[in-house]
């Protein structure tokens, strides 16, 4: 596979290629863009249309599984198109239309809508983007150019909630501000139509499009990674949607102008922690180091269950989140790695994150019908419980294939 022209720094190593900095900066102002708007959306769905929080447990968690089932799929349509970009358009060109529908939304039907279209875009353009920073990047400074994207994109997850605490502070108006989205939204479809270039087609696949499922071929993994499976599912049933943080934080008293900085201690902390967490993986045992993150997620939900401890309380849940996020991540996929051979890899992630998928949809649903049942401690207090189930399943040795 070609990587177009080399280039070299001063010291004369291979220097990242200019295409991984285009799509890092494409993904830093598309993240901007959704994550101002999403740092909003539960405060604007509840108080301005006077939605349910179990309406809101809905959106998120059918958004969020449609990103991560239709990823499953475009890595294997580009593959076998032997392009990326034209997906990539596709995906940011979705999430990009989508934002002007949330500002003009009049009813939760509109939101949803607007949120469905844009997580389709964000699986649709997932796995080609991946594929094409792979594309262009000599092997051996891979790794740095997949961690300059993830970082680039995780600032603008920072930045977007932080312009929406400036925007809200200015405007005090959730309507007004959920416009500002669109501009960094036209800007990341900018850079990426002229700023992108892609590596010479290559030539598709023999046969065309291959289903990255190949159902038939499951019976071929060991009992390894089907528990690496189960104890993924019942993670991502204890990590419901973002947006209960937001509506915590506002149960517990901030105002919508402070709402996002939730999300933004969150993001911080996920940055922090990321790189640490799987460069230690890749020298202790990963169930130990995933451990930690389930660990770090039950004191999460306990801060934020807790009813008397404030504004502090709810920081330092924020906090321990973003560190769960960091210290699991990227773990659960490395074991879904070293449990199966090579040639079954694609079917191993396609089963994965389906069934990630469809917990994260059960997860939001059931968080926000215990939150509007019961309260919104006994939804994180639930939370808890099922990351300490999914901690006692490490408790069962996963092995690692001889064939990675």
């Amino acid at each position: 596979m070609g990587h177009g022209n080399v280039v070299v720094d001063a010291n004369g190593k291979r220097a990242i290629p200019r295409t991984v900095w285009m799509l890092g900066l494409v993904s830093l102002f598309m993240d901007l863009s959704s994550e101002l708007i999403h740092s909003l959306l539960p405060i604007f769905l509840v108080s301005g249309l006077g939605a349910s929080v179990l309406a809101v447990g809905v959106i998120e968690g059918v958004a969020e599984a449609t990103a991560l089932i239709v990823k499953v799929f475009s890595g294997a349509i580009s593959d076998a198109l032997g392009r990326r970009k034209g997906l990539l358009l596709a995906g940011y060109g979705l999430a990009a239309l989508s934002k002007p529908l949330f500002p003009l939304a009049h009813s939760v039907g509109t939101v949803f809508a607007a949120r469905f279209i844009d997580r389709i875009g964000k699986g649709i353009r997932g796995a080609p983007r991946d594929a094409l920073v792979a594309d262009v990047t000599p092997p051996e400074i891979r790794g740095a150019a997949f961690g300059l994207r993830q970082s680039m994109d995780t600032l603008g997850a920072v930045l977007g909630p932080g312009l929406a605490v400036v925007l809200m502070w200015v405007f005090a108006d959730i309507r007004h501000v959920l416009w500002f989205a669109v501009v960094p939204g036209v800007i990341a479809m900018a850079l990426l139509f002229w700023g992108v270039r892609e590596v010479r087609p290559e030539i598709a696949r023999p046969g065309g499009f291959r289903s990255p499922i190949r159902w038939n071929m499951a019976g071929g993994f060991g009992v390894a990674y089907w528990r690496v499976v189960a104890i993924g599912a019942v993670f991502t049933l204890a990590r419901f949607s973002e947006a209960f943080l937001i509506l915590r934080g506002q149960d517990m008293g901030l105002s919508a102008v402070w709402a996002p900085a939730v999300l933004i201690v969150m993001s911080l902390f996920f940055t922090l922690s990321a790189y640490p967490a799987g460069w230690l993986s890749d020298r202790v045992p990963r169930t130990a180091v995933l451990a930690v993150g389930l660990i770090l997620l039950v004191l999460a939900d306990l801060a934020l269950a807790a009813t008397g401890g404030g504004v502090l309380a709810l920081l330092a849940g924020a906090a321990l989140w973003g560190l769960h996020m960091g210290f699991s991540q990227g773990i659960l996929a490395a074991m879904v790695a070293d449990t199966t051979p090579v040639g079954l890899k694609g079917t191993a992630f396609g089963i994965f994150n389906l069934a990630s998928g469809l917990c994260m949809l059960l997860a939001s649903v059931l968080a926000g019908w215990l939150w509007q049942v019961w309260g919104p401690a006994a939804t994180f207090l639930l939370g808890a419980v099922f990351a300490v189930l999914a901690l006692l399943g490490l408790a069962v040795p996963v092995g690692r294939s001889k064939v990675v």
